[in-house]
């Protein structure tokens, strides 16, 4: 199934996981056309198995996106920053939704961190507010993930990239979907918190 861009972020809270309900309400503040996919009605895309994107995004002007979200804390377990993993199965599904649309069409990866610490990996004024959370989007082509990461566990087939060349492949979301509103990503419920950024 699909949704008509911006629409009921509400109900999208209700169905999807909170990292996806921030991102859309991202796009849907910076009026940044897309698509919410339905897992369940993935075939009216394509009759293959393949594992569902989150959304497609539009933006008016340059590139148009495939993207998976990737919730993260920031940081995780353990004092961990920059946590990037993703799996094999996540890299093979963009290759194949890549192939589905053509040109001009991209896979991204979007790391969406959950800000849980007093480090930050964007600025406080490229944050995002929704529901008392703070949020930081970066996003990695898919094609640069896949040629950079590393595997990290054969057993669960998971792969990561080395934090160093996470920090210089990642994008802002606000660079990567410019088109829509010129405020800034703070410009969710709630003022931007003082924090430190990681380098």
């Amino acid at each position: 199934m699909v949704r008509e861009p911006w629409g009921n972020c509400s109900d999208m809270a209700r169905r999807r996981n909170h990292y996806e309900a921030a991102f859309e309400a991202y796009l849907k503040s910076r009026r940044v056309p897309y698509i919410a996919v339905d897992e369940t009605r993935r075939t009216l895309f394509t009759q293959e198995p393949i594992k569902s994107l989150d959304f497609i995004v539009a933006p008016a002007s340059g590139p148009s996106w495939l993207a998976d979200i990737k919730g993260r804390r920031f940081p995780s377990g353990r004092g961990r920053y920059w946590t990037n993993w993703s799996t094999h199965g996540d890299l093979q599904a963009m290759a194949a939704w890549e192939k589905v649309f053509g040109a001009p069409f991209q896979g991204l990866f979007v790391f969406a961190y959950w800000i849980v610490g007093y480090r930050s990996p964007l600025p406080s004024a490229q944050l995002w507010s929704y529901r008392d959370r703070w949020y930081a989007f970066l996003g990695v082509l898919a094609r640069d993930y896949a040629a950079w990461s590393r595997p990290i566990s054969p057993r669960w087939e998971t792969v990561a990239l080395r934090g160093s060349d996470f920090r210089r492949l990642a994008r802002p979301a606000q660079a990567i979907f410019s088109a829509g509103s010129d405020e800034t990503m703070a410009a969710g419920d709630a003022p931007a918190p003082a924090l430190r950024a990681s380098g």
